[in-house]
Formats: C-alpha cells, structure tokens, sequence
C-alpha cells in the first residue's frame, strides 16, 4: 500500500497526500499519475485505476489543496476563503463515481465501483460540502503532532482524540515523550 488512511474519511484522507506540510520539504505523495491512480484504487473509490493522465495530476492537487483550506479554516472558525469554496464547488458539482451490481449469482452479488479522475475528485468535493457545511464540521481537528498537519473527523466517545492515528503519531507522541522523562540527564 502506497497511501494512509487514517482518517476514515476520503476527503480527510485525500488531504493527507501532502505529508508534513509545514516542514520546508513536505512530502507530496501524488508526485505521478501512477501514485493518484493507486490513490483511488486504495481509498476503495474505484476497483481499477481510472488513468490518470495530463493535467489530472495538477487538478488533483489544486483540489487537495483547496479542501485544506476550506476545512482548516472551518475548523478554526474563520470565514472560508472564497477561491478555495470555489474550486471545490466546480469539483462538486461534476458527475461522481459510477456504482453498478456485478454477478447474477445471488452468492457472488458485489458492488463495482469506476470512473475518471474527474469523476473521483467530485466524490471527494461533495464529500468535503457535506462535511464542511454539515454537523461534522464540529469534529473537524487537526492532529497533534507537530510534524503532522493530518486533518481528521473526531468521532471518539469524548470528542478527546488527539492524533490523526494512534499506530503512527500516537506512538510517536508517546514515545519521544517517555525518552524525554527517562533521558539521564531529565
């Protein structure tokens, strides 16, 4: 697996294609149309790869980027800035992945999922909307670490989630700070 998805939202997950974001060489992990096709295939929106191709690279990430700014700065109670709302709502209002049955046989029935990239960036703008302009606006957080600008849905029973994901910035977390209290000089 190329990607993480810590989230348990695609449009959160998708925004975590840049790593590090803060760091003066964050780590962009869209960086071909190989790495955005398997993107989809491993976030589970498509079954095959949709073919990345031409500028669909460069449309991806001017989305990412816009959902991250939209969900930032509903996250901190700021007005949303127009050009970022605008991007994702032309990216919404496209057509989104295709859903069909596939098998006749009752006991191999599943669900089959496809589309273009431009197709699966408006599953992710609609999503971003519902969320953005929904409920779950209130859950938006942003992890912890300070390394880490993962941005997550908190739907813990206490609202008290600190970390985009215990396996990887959790640990992080906990550890440096047991190295720290044990540190011979502390």
């Amino acid at each position: 697996m190329n990607h993480a998805f810590p989230c348990g939202t695609p449009a959160l997950d998708f925004v975590g294609t840049l790593r590090a974001r803060r760091n003066a060489a964050p780590l962009e992990k869209l960086d071909s149309d190989a790495m955005l096709d398997a993107w989809f295939i491993e976030a589970g929106l498509v079954d095959e790869a949709p073919g990345a191709a031409g500028s669909d690279r460069d449309s991806a990430i001017e989305l990412r980027e816009a959902i991250y700014d939209v969900v930032t700065a509903r996250r901190l109670g700021e007005n949303l800035p127009a050009h970022a709302v605008d991007i994702v709502n032309v990216h919404a209002a496209e057509v989104p992945i295709g859903v069909r049955l596939d098998g006749l046989d009752p006991t191999a029935v599943r669900v089959r999922r496809g589309g273009t990239i431009r197709q699966g960036l408006a599953a992710l703008a609609r999503q971003t909307v519902e969320i953005v302009g929904g409920e779950e606006a209130a859950l938006l957080r942003e992890c912890a670490r300070p390394e880490c600008t993962q941005v997550y849905l908190d739907r813990s029973r206490g609202h008290r989630r600190e970390w985009c994901a215990m396996k990887t910035c959790g640990n992080r977390v906990k550890a440096s700070k047991f190295r720290e209290r044990h540190r011979p000089d502390a």
